[in-house]
């Protein structure tokens, strides 16, 4: 992976695997992703507080990876993952990090 253009970072899109739904976008550093790969579970850098963070730590909302994808510049993940919990993933209480807006 190459983490040279954002400073450190990649972006990492995460999607189920079923359904193909679009749940968030997070953060990588080489050690959020050596740290996902190590434990099938979806871990990434805040970029606000300046630290590690797997996905559902505290809530149990966890993102279980089922497959990872590279894009062809080799800077961006695609994780398709299995939710673990109660199937919530954004901080704001819904599946989904995205709604839908007018363009």
């Amino acid at each position: 992976m190459n983490f040279s253009k954002l400073g450190g970072l990649i972006p990492a899109v995460i999607q189920d695997e079923t359904s193909g739904e679009v749940l968030m976008v997070g953060f990588m550093n080489e050690e959020a992703l050596a740290r996902t790969r190590a434990s099938g579970y979806a871990t990434f850098f805040s970029r606000t507080r300046n630290k590690l963070w797997m996905k559902g730590e505290t809530s149990g909302n966890r993102l279980r990876v089922v497959e990872s994808l590279v894009d062809c510049d080799d800077d961006t993940l695609l994780l398709k993952v299995q939710c673990e919990g109660e199937q919530v993933v954004c901080h704001t209480g819904t599946r989904t990090c995205f709604r839908s807006e007018e363009l």
